[in-house]
């Protein structure tokens, strides 16, 4: 390691709500996402995820002389890797009969300035599903099917770890 190397951090919350059991076709594919800490001035935040239709205002990370309180390009990269699982997940879910009512994944990655080429070395989905009328064990199966699925995963040359926490609701 190299002495006074620094090591930028990177986070992202994700939230799903509705219902696998309707069938592939037919479950809601929305969901939000929360791009880091937005600060004090989540006003401005929510106006720049929210504007106009089609318009993301983005700024560099605040280490990079950034707006602190807009989402930056390494948020927007941790936010596809945990979108894409998630969409994955629900697809794989539907397909399999498994009714899925809600999804949680509080994402992490890290970047260090450690060499010539400053990248992601990690990305670490957390993932919390509530579903019912299957096991836990079914559910694992179904997310690291996702996971393999998951063509931002596959395409990102970072480790993409995924830990889970399912609740089977009666």
């Amino acid at each position: 390691m190299l002495i006074g190397m620094t090591t930028h951090a990177y986070a992202t919350t994700l939230a799903w709500e509705g219902n696998t059991a309707v069938g592939y076709r037919a479950y809601s594919r929305e969901h939000v996402v929360r791009f880091g800490d937005v600060g004090s001035d989540s006003a401005r935040f929510d106006s720049a995820v929210n504007g106009s239709a089609g318009r993301l205002v983005l700024s560099a990370d605040a280490a990079f002389l950034g707006d602190a309180a807009l989402p930056n390009p390494e948020q927007l990269l941790l936010a596809a890797a945990s979108s894409c699982q998630l969409l994955s997940f629900l697809a794989v879910a539907a397909r399999a009969g498994v009714e899925v009512t809600s999804y949680r994944d509080s994402a992490s990655a890290e970047m260090p300035e450690d060499g010539p080429a400053t990248r992601f070395t990690r990305i670490d989905l957390s993932i919390a599903v509530v579903a019912r009328g299957c096991s836990e064990e079914r559910v694992r199966e179904l997310l690291e099917q996702a996971h393999q699925q998951c063509y931002i995963a596959n395409t990102l040359n970072a480790p993409v770890h995924v830990t889970a926490e399912a609740t089977i609701a009666e």
